[in-house]
């Protein structure tokens, strides 16, 4: 920017140049980045009134109608008489939903222009949607009366009144029916609603603010206010966990309009820029916050306020740098969260708990303690942690020191730095063990649990190994209590799974790990112990199928494996993590790295430890089990476990079922299974939320369901445009060249379904990739990208890229019908055929390709060995003499004519000798040839 120059001046003008060819070519990405470039250079304003004009042209045909709609006004500020501007923001304001700004528009350019039938076709439109909107508003205006009048009724019937509530529901969904709503002081309406005793009532209020809320930040910022926070938190905390979820999904909706209302210029519907959210986010997370400590909070509307903390808290992407909401919540509740964290429900006083709750804290504050940036930041929450633990562990009293270990516990399972620096305090590994042989029953479990927990941790392991393991042993066989035994069983099982995988590793004698895996696999069948007892009998599996011996035991013992879906399925949550784990280990889905056999063989010289792979871990037996696991109904038990709303359903847990959901489409025979049961459904959350790679596992398990199921069956409406993203997101270097193969496979499925089809893959910026692997090296790989390009090519988008100059793009698909390689010959030749029929210009300039191949190519394509390469051979033959007179004459005058009518005279009538045919009648039509009085014909 500044004073210009004759030279940027130039470059401006070079830049704007391309920027409107490439727009005319169909590369409206292109474009947008040319004329941006240029507005940058750009000081005179009757100039960057163009350029804004022909941006809001780009924003327009990327569906981004905010940007267009500012761009277009930006170029009418500096010229109201633009009536191109103005055409551009009227179709920019339609498409917001703006009709009325938008006839405004629409009529003065008609008045500008009143021949322009485009404009006047624009103005019948908004004329025709502005009547319809204005019968809808009176139509829902009468509605939202009728429903308010019968809700305030108190003689009306109860059935009547709570069918008035769903309707009210249905109608919040549609943007006219929530702002009758709001406009009629329905907001009033909905909180005495909340505070009936009515449960159907309840729930019908919160999922209409629901409906008011999605979306919309300035009704949210309006109802926060209004309802108040403490009202919401108050109706979340309640018993009924229906009623409690039902809040915890509408303060999560709350969150989202109001943080994604941050992100943009304009927020809300209007144009107005409103007031900044900040003050009402701080508000709900002070309630939530001062709901962890509150006796008056239900446990299930606890770990409601947990969960959302979980999710609105932490940042989403670490590329943000503003991570003061954590600090925040770290200074103002840390010390509340590690209240619920050293609750024992059986011994002290304390807020009322569910199974699920210590696991939620520990997962909260891993997330914390993950999204902090810095060593003071880290170095603050250890201080804090140590200074409550230190508080409780150093008073008299055997109640304050349970409730330190029970948060050492909690600590260990989340942030274990912290949890591991919490053990360094003096005295607190022997009074864990002290504890663990205490006669009281809550006592020791209490001090086992967190025995356990430090166990898995390397540091402590050697030492529990020493010190704790004749203990556990001790525990297990002499304790008459089996929660006690079994959570002494799990200490044993981690204990003896340290080496993992490694066969030649084994902590404990031959046999040992199987002795401990069936007493597992023997609670876990026996529904008499309570779920928290099996609970802990999974974990132990969890550990012990590091060992394949035990893989294949739990895999034949059938009971086992359904009585662990079940649990699976059930209310507890914190099982989630250790079935996973257990299903990943019995499926070797876990990544395993080959050592280089040269560093194999000097280990070996060196007499350095070298890991050994177990026999049962051989394909064969993999394949076996899978087998066996989908006998026992493993998808059913998957698909429940993703859809749990849990903190516990972590992101890594997310990576466990993705790798196991990959193990199970393995097999081309076992997708059909896995589709029928809901496996693909389930996958598509997984491919958003969870690890980088557990993201790539689950779009890799999509892309074989996608290339052997037929996607429109496997996926069912709007579900089917989903599968595309993820689908892209393969086609990346930093994926293995199988994953790109299996994508492109997978793309051109897809492709080949519908032009919308199409338009979702182009519209991610798959076309770039795809011809990009259309010059990979491996031979797979390289047909399976043209394959691709071969049904995209359908779409006119694309056919443009071929059809603009200046690229080699239709000489690669020439050059690509010559090759060896027949599967690729078949999708270049095919690519070729469609091409030339649906843009004939382009025959023109296929001879000119290449400067001698062409001819030879188009004649082996004729000869071929192959009945489909000669078919797209005789199609791609009658394009070009259709398309030109004087290319028909160039090939009849070359070796093409007798290869025709060799074909044509096929005894068998078939497309290709019907094709070859048609070519020869369209050389006769031209006079190149002629039918002489006998039979065949002569030039």
């Amino acid at each position: 920017k500044g004073k210009s120059s004759p030279i940027s001046d130039r470059f401006k003008s070079i830049i704007t140049l391309y920027g409107n060819t490439l727009f005319k070519a169909g590369d409206v990405q292109g474009a947008l980045c040319c004329y941006t470039k240029a507005l940058k250079l750009s000081s005179n304003q009757s100039e960057s009134a163009i350029l804004h004009r022909n941006r809001s042209a780009c924003y327009l045909k990327l569906e981004d109608y905010t940007k267009a709609e500012a761009d277009a006004s930006k170029a009418l500020d500096a010229d109201p008489g633009d009536v191109k501007a103005r055409f551009r923001r009227a179709q920019s304001l339609q498409k917001l939903g703006r009709l009325n700004e938008a006839f405004m528009d629409a009529q003065r350019c008609a008045q500008l222009e009143p021949t322009n039938k485009a404009f006047q076709e624009l103005l019948r439109q908004l004329g025709a949607q502005i009547q319809e909107k204005s019968v809808q508003l009176s139509s829902t205006d009468a509605r939202v009366q009728q429903m308010f009048s019968l809700l305030l009724d108190p003689l009306a019937q109860s059935v009547d009144r709570q069918k008035a509530a769903q309707n009210l529901v249905v109608l919040s969904r549609e943007e006219a029916g929530a702002e009758q709503i709001f406009r009629n002081d329905g907001v009033r309406l909905i909180q005495r609603l909340l505070g009936s005793k009515q449960e159907e009532l309840v729930l019908s209020a919160l999922r209409t603010l629901v409906g008011l809320c999605t979306g919309h930040q300035s009704r949210t910022m309006a109802i926060v206010n209004e309802l108040g926070m403490e009202q919401l938190c108050e109706v979340m905390g309640s018993g009924a966990s229906s009623v409690s979820l039902a809040a915890c999904h509408l303060l999560q909706v709350m969150f989202e309009a109001l943080t994604e209302g941050m992100k943009r210029e304009i927020r809300g519907k209007e144009e107005a820029i409103l007031p900044e959210p900040s003050r009402e986010l701080r508000s709900m997370l002070r309630q939530l916050v001062e709901m962890m400590p509150a006796s008056s909070v239900s446990g299930p509307g606890r770990d409601s306020a947990i969960n959302l903390l979980v999710k609105q808290v932490p940042r989403k992407s670490q590329k943000n740098p503003d991570n003061s909401l954590t600090l925040w919540v770290i200074d103002q509740g840390l010390k509340k969260i590690l209240e619920v964290a050293g609750t024992v429900p059986e011994v002290s006083e304390g807020p009322p708990l569910t199974d699920n709750s210590h696991m939620s804290c520990s997962v909260l504050l891993s997330k914390l303690y993950d999204d902090l940036k810095c060593d003071a930041e880290r170095e603050n929450f250890n201080k804090l942690c140590e200074e409550y633990i230190q508080l409780h562990f150093g008073r008299p009293g055997l109640e304050s020191k349970l409730r330190a270990i029970q948060t050492v516990a909690v600590l260990l399972q989340g942030p274990s730095d912290v949890g591991n620096r919490t053990l360094e305090i003096s005295g607190m590994m022997d009074a864990v063990i002290s504890l663990c042989a205490s006669e009281d029953v809550c006592h020791q479990q209490v001090a086992v649990e967190a025995l356990i927990h430090a166990a898995g941790k390397a540091k402590r392991a050697s030492f529990i190994t020493a010190n704790g393991v004749a203990l556990l042993k001790d525990l297990y066989k002499k304790s008459e209590n089996d929660r006690i035994r079994v959570r002494a069983l799990v200490g044993l099982c981690k204990l003896g799974s340290a080496g993992g995988t490694d066969f030649s590793m084994k902590q404990f004698a031959e046999g040992s790990t199987l002795k401990l895996a069936k007493q597992c696999r023997k609670w876990l069948c026996n529904e008499s112990l309570p779920p928290a007892s099996r609970r802990w009998a999974i974990e132990g599996l969890a550990y012990l199928t590091f060992d394949a011996d035990v893989k294949e035991d739990l895999a034949e013992d059938r009971n086992a494996l359904q009585a662990m879906f079940q649990l699976a399925k059930s209310e507890d949550k914190t099982v989630l993590f250790a079935v996973a784990s257990t299903l990943v280990n019995c499926t070797n889905s876990y990544d395993v790295e080959k050592p280089d056999p040269q560093m194999v063989e000097l280990a070996k010289y060196a007499k350095q430890h070298v890991p050994e792979a177990h026999p049962k871990d051989a394909p064969s037996f993999v394949e076996k089990r899978l087998m066996k696991l989908l006998e026992a109904g493993v998808v059913s038990a998957l698909v429940c476990m993703v859809k749990q709303e849990s903190p516990a359903l972590t992101e890594t847990c997310r990576e466990c079922i993705a790798r196991v959901f990959l193990a199970l489409v393995e097999r081309q025979e076992d997708r059909g299974t896995v589709v029928a049961q809901g496996g693909g459904k389930a996958l598509l959350p997984l491919v958003s939320e969870s690890t980088d790679k557990g993201k790539t596992k689950a779009a890799q398990a999509l892309a074989k369901i996608t290339i052997t199921s037929n996607p429109e069956i496997a996926f069912p409406g709007e579900r089917l445009y989903e599968v595309v993203r993820p689908l892209v997101s393969l086609l990346t270097l930093d994926c293995s060249l199988l994953q790109n193969f299996e994508a492109l496979m997978a793309l051109t499925n897809l492709a080949g379904i519908s032009e919308r089809l199409r338009q979702k893959i182009i519209k991610e910026k798959a076309v770039p990739k795809v011809e990009g692997y259309m010059f990979e090296e491996h031979d797979l790989v390289r047909a399976a990208a043209t394959e691709c390009m071969c049904n995209l090519v359908l779409s006119a988008e694309v056919q443009k890229l071929y059809v603009a100059t200046g690229n080699d793009r239709l000489k690669l698909l020439v050059l690509y019908s010559g090759e060896e390689d027949e599967r690729l010959r078949k999708a270049a030749a095919g690519t070729l055929a469609m091409l030339t029929a649906e843009q004939p210009e382009l025959c023109a300039r296929i001879p000119g390709t290449t400067d001698t191949h062409t001819p030879n190519i188009l004649q082996a394509l004729l000869l071929s060995d192959s009945v489909e390469l000669r078919h797209r051979g005789v199609v791609v033959t009658l394009n070009m003499m259709q398309a030109n007179k004087s290319l028909a004459e160039t090939l009849m005058e070359s070796e093409v004519l007798e290869i025709l009518s060799v074909l044509a005279k096929a005894t068998e009538q078939s497309p290709v000798s019907r094709t070859a045919q048609d070519c020869l009648d369209k050389a006769m039509e031209y006079g190149i040839i002629k039918k002489p009085e006998g039979e065949g014909r002569e030039p």
